[in-house]
């Protein structure tokens, strides 16, 4: 393996080098806009055509350092326009011979009628479209500093977190990429949200990407500074929720002509607090008839990032990427669950107090080197990667349960456990994408991926006799789970109509995925294997009614195949009425998906539609089952088939100067068909379900910003009943200091403490509700500060950005 994968790094080199003979960009239209003094970012720029104005040739936005470019561009003679909100619009005419033309700095003059009465806010627009899905700016969401990456992806439209960071994109669980690539940093909470530009939403992935994408991918894209000189930043903020908060970030970056290198750093602690009630009936057992528990938990726990990355470009063909990130996490929970049962006539039976003290350490640390090749033909890229992941969990608990009688008096001797929890993981990528075109109007798109997985875990359980710590071998193991997925890739894109208007855009695609895996335990009595190849199609035809509006048709092919939790065959008894742990055995999941997109623009408004069609064979689900002794076996099982259908909408709106809004709204229904089950019966058959957000936006005066979200989740089917509804409001605020390059903020997160999570199932032997409140309203204070006036003031957007 070693030396296959040394061969694979030489193949992409020397590929790579071959290349680098190729010649300029051609065929574009470059300039700078300015106000006479400073660059100006965001300006609109449009070229059309002389013979038919109502037609855009090309269009471009201009970056931070105010330049543009406009590629791709025919001889002909064209008008040039630049436009935004408080100044005077651009026009000039270009006559374009063939031979790229730099139009050096086009200096704007402020219109001072509009200035009079609006307020200018140039900013990134907070929803991006693109043809899989959209792109949401996490500079815009300022609701959330001092946040994680489940924060803020509780305030993106269509995507769902429930109170206990569960995330799912209509209904099931996405595929969750860092930078494009499959990552070992997988809980959510590890990512900070001051280190994120950007999220992808990719709701219809063609063949390019990952099979296994039930309900689509989340793509988080980490920031990277790409400003000349030596730049900088800092953030400290303070706050409380149940306990104090407190985050601070730093961040510095120093580029040349040919070097980018930057150096981030930031960091998060809080205390917190969580209380869970659950109550159940076993309705076939006597004894253990009525169950009631209450916990409580104190928590701390502290976050540390620290990212390097290194850019060279020799020329203006190649570059060369090299990025590092170091993920320090600590999280100590100090639990105590009290539980009373009482037997079919509401009579004593027993009672238990069980306290906890759960220390946890992980560090992860993740390591990236990319290259990408422009070549003359900027229909033409190549690009290649290789990134490796590494994920070390330690988790140690103490456990004392003291035992009570009806009178609430203790019996007997405490009882006491250790535990220990150890996992290491480590995730490989190789990626190579190559694309060029065939024909004028069509283009191929080719690459290979590789990922391979490594995973143990160790778990031990002893209790303590005669003053000494002896195993228990029937509650202890050693879990080792590896993985290998092949995967090649061919796409084909093409358009009829001009270059200008596409009238017609037809995506074919597939994809063939290898997949190889082995798991087993310590003794060996749990061990699986499972050695496919399978082939997954991918199509959409899109109509472009109107340069501004558009019809689209896709079908896509894909698998969901069973994570690490959902195959370990360890039983975790952490709580001993309510156990749960992995089936081995479980059966991928292959998925049809059919997809219509409508998408409209307008001057103030835009609207998205998708109306989805899912049909799931082998659907994996948990389910409890009721044992002899009056203890519930949470396990993942495959059921028959599972047919979702649905609508999801998003629509943003701009009414007036000083507010804008984005509304989204996803309702779906399941149909559900367990009969491959013993108990068919306690499966939940159907089930309709939605959520939906709204984001609103305030410019009360110069210099502020005011953020208002609100959630709602509607009751979700679960295998056996659904969980309770959740909803809550976060309001963020900003205001810049004077003429400064500093920024205040506030933040007050789950406004009216509404958020709470639960769930109630209701069998033919069992029923139970649980509920389980965190304190998740809190207040946060920032101060932000840059230096070196290249970043500006829109790097306090969301504590530091990219610009």
């Amino acid at each position: 393996m070693k030396k296959w994968k040394q061969n694979l790094v030489a193949a992409i080199l020397l590929f790579a080098i071959s290349q680098s003979s190729f010649s300029q960009k051609t065929n574009t239209i470059n300039g700078t806009v300015s106000d006479g003094k400073t660059p100006i970012e965001f300006v609109d720029v449009i070229l059309k055509p002389v013979a038919d104005t109502t037609k855009t040739t090309a269009y471009a936005v201009t970056d931070a350092t105010g330049k543009f470019i406009l590629e791709n561009i025919n001889p002909s003679d064209y008008i040039l326009k630049l436009r935004l909100i408080g100044f005077k619009t651009f026009t000039q005419k270009v006559k374009y011979t063939g031979t790229s033309i730099s139009l050096g700095n086009i200096i704007l003059k402020e219109d001072t009628n509009l200035l009079n009465t609006v307020v200018v806010n140039s900013q990134k627009k907070q929803i991006q479209k693109t043809n899989e899905g959209f792109v949401f700016n996490a500079v815009s969401n300022i609701s959330q500093s001092g946040g994680t990456a489940i924060d803020m992806l509780k305030n993106i439209p269509t995507v769902s977190v429930d109170a206990d960071d569960a995330i799912s994109l209509r209904g099931k669980t996405p595929l969750i990429l860092i930078n494009g690539k499959n990552s070992a940093i997988t809980n959510m909470n590890q990512i900070p949200a001051s280190s994120i530009e950007s999220i992808e939403i990719i709701t219809s992935p063609t063949a390019k990407y990952d099979a296994n994408a039930e309900s689509g991918i989340i793509n988080i894209k980490l920031k990277k500074n790409n400003l000349n000189g030596l730049n900088g930043a800092a953030v400290l903020g303070g706050g409380f929720g149940a306990k104090g908060r407190m985050n601070s970030s730093v961040l510095l970056n120093n580029k040349t002509d040919k070097w980018n290198v930057g150096l981030a750093y930031d960091n998060r602690f809080a205390g917190r607090t969580k209380s869970i009630n659950g109550e159940r009936t076993n309705y076939f057992i006597d004894d253990e008839h009525f169950i009631n528990q209450n916990r409580h938990d104190e928590r701390t726990e502290g976050l540390q990032n620290l990212k390097f990355n290194a850019d060279f470009s020799p020329n203006e063909k190649n570059t060369f990427s090299f990025e590092a990130l170091g993920n320090m996490e600590s999280q100590d929970n100090d639990e105590t669950l009290k539980t009373d049962i009482s037997n079919s006539s509401n009579q004593f039976y027993s009672s238990n107090k069980r306290h906890s003290l759960e220390l946890e350490r992980s560090k992860a640390a993740e390591f990236a080197f990319n290259y990408d090749r422009k070549f003359s033909d900027e229909r033409k890229s190549l690009n290649a990667s290789i990134t490796t992941s590494y994920n070390f969990h330690r988790e140690n608990t103490n456990i004392d349960t003291d035992n009570y009688d009806e009178n609430q008096n203790l019996i007997g001797d405490t009882f006491w456990q250790r535990t220990h929890n150890y996992e290491k993981e480590n995730i490989s990528n190789a990626i190579l994408n190559y694309a060029f075109p065939i024909a004028a109007k069509s283009m191929i798109e080719t690459g290979y991926k590789g990922t391979f997985r490594f995973f143990n875990s160790d778990f031990q359980s002893a209790d303590l006799i005669n003053n000494e710590y002896v195993v228990n071998p029937l509650v202890s193991t050693i879990f080792d789970f590896n993985e290998q997925i092949n995967a090649v890739y061919g796409l084909w894109n093409s358009y009829s109509g001009s270059e200008e208007n596409k009238k017609w855009k037809y995506n074919l695609g597939l994809r063939a995925e290898q997949v190889s895996n082995n798991g087993k335990t310590e003794n060996g009595n749990d061990s699986f294997s499972n050695h496919y190849l399978k082939i997954f199609p991918s199509a959409s035809v899109q109509l472009n009614l109107k340069s501004d509006e558009f019809l689209k048709l896709g079908y896509s092919k894909r698998i969901n195949r069973p994570d690490l939790d959902d195959l370990n065959p360890f039983i975790d008894i952490t709580d001993a009425l309510n156990p749960h742990g992995g089936n081995p055995y479980l059966k991928p999941e292959i998925i049809h998906i059919v997809e219509l997109s409508y998408n409209k623009e307008w001057d103030h408004y835009s609207f998205s539609g998708n109306a989805f069609y899912r049909n799931a064979n082998n659907t994996i689900r948990q389910y409890g089952i009721l044992q002899d002794n009056g203890v519930i076996l949470l396990q993942p099982q495959n059921i028959s088939n599972t047919v979702t259908y649905g609508l999801e909408s998003i629509f943003t709106f701009k009414p007036f100067s000083f507010y804008d809004a984005n509304l989204s709204l996803t309702a779906f229904q399941q149909n559900i068909n367990a009969g491959n089950l013993d108990q068919a019966e306690d499966f939940v058959k159907s089930a309709f379900s939605w959520y939906g957000k709204m984001i609103n936006n305030f410019t009360p005066w110069k210099g502020g910003k005011l953020q208002v979200i609100g959630n709602y989740n509607s009751s979700v089917a679960t295998a056996q009943g659904k969980r309770i509804p959740i909803y809550n409001v976060d309001l963020g605020f900003q205001q810049k200091l004077g003429k400064s390059n500093a920024r205040l903020g506030l933040v007050v997160t789950d406004m009216f403490n509404t958020l709470e999570s639960g769930y109630k199932n209701n069998t033919l032997l069992f029923s139970n509700n649980r509920t389980s409140k965190s304190d998740t309203r809190a207040l946060m204070v920032t101060f932000a500060y840059t230096f070196k006036s290249d970043f500006k003031e829109k790097l306090l957007e969301n504590q530091f950005s990219t610009e």
